[in-house]
């Protein structure tokens, strides 16, 4: 008996994913057969992923917005509603990860932290679920938190602070969406091989490869595949959990 995962006509919408895990992520959701609205601020980026989509005869089209801001989300609510219908697959992965001793954080530092990396899942889930819990749809969403988010990282303070606030809203929204046959959960991954990533020493890429228990680092697609599980049609009864895609790196209950 064959047996794969499967995604039954979602519409889906993944912020961030002009390049690295938001482009893998929305890939495999359009090859699993949604329809995908790639956001980003990068308009060169979301159009390439795009194409990328289009060409493995998927469809997807591409909005640039700063999800951080309400009018924004708004906009992206709507162009995805007259691009595709309702969206009933939620992908938030914008993120900004910059490493700085946190004594040395100014004001604007941490309000852009904050913004970027939780309060964007809020006002997205906020935008998308009003209308969908309106019509009586079901649905998905999968939050992106990070490693750092569960047990914390040096340089990255305001950074795991907001993602592990990601954490507590995944399991809070969990539970005010049951209702509503809608499922939140939540992906967190530790190192993964991304442009932004190599920009760390050799040292640092060496020192990660050593702690991680498979000794490699993550790639994109590992966590495309951690959405997918989420994201499928077999994946009904589980919500409200924090799954971390980290080869090892953090093994919390």
């Amino acid at each position: 008996m064959n047996y794969s995962l499967t995604i039954r006509d979602r519409v889906a919408v993944v912020t961030g994913a002009g390049s690295g895990c938001g482009r893998a992520i929305a890939t495999t959701l359009a090859a699993a057969g949604a329809k995908v609205v790639v956001t980003d601020l990068n308009e060169l980026g979301a159009e390439e992923t795009v194409t990328r989509i289009r060409e493995q005869g998927g469809q997807a089209e591409s909005i640039v917005a700063d999800v951080s801001k309400a009018a924004d989300v708004a906009r992206l609510q709507a162009f995805t509603q007259d691009s595709f219908g309702l969206a009933d697959l939620i992908v938030n992965n914008a993120g900004w990860t910059p490493t700085e001793p946190f004594l040395e954080n100014s004001l604007a530092f941490i309000e852009k932290i904050i913004a970027v990396n939780y309060t964007s899942a809020v006002l997205v889930c906020q935008q998308f679920l009003r209308p969908l819990v309106a019509a009586g749809r079901d649905g998905r969403v999968v939050n992106i938190s990070s490693g750092a988010g569960r047990i914390g990282n040096a340089g990255e303070t305001v950074y795991a602070g907001a993602k592990g606030g990601v954490n507590a809203f995944t399991k809070s929204l969990a539970r005010e969406m049951a209702k509503h046959a809608i499922t939140v959960n939540c992906i967190a991954p530790g190192a993964i091989d991304t442009p932004l990533l190599r920009l760390q020493s050799e040292r640092m890429l060496q020192h990660f490869n050593r702690a991680i228990p498979l000794r490699r680092l993550g790639q994109p697609q590992d966590i495309a595949n951690g959405v997918m599980l989420f994201a499928a049609d077999q994946s009904a009864y589980l919500t409200g959990q924090i799954l971390s895609v980290d080869g090892g790196l953090t093994m919390v209950d």
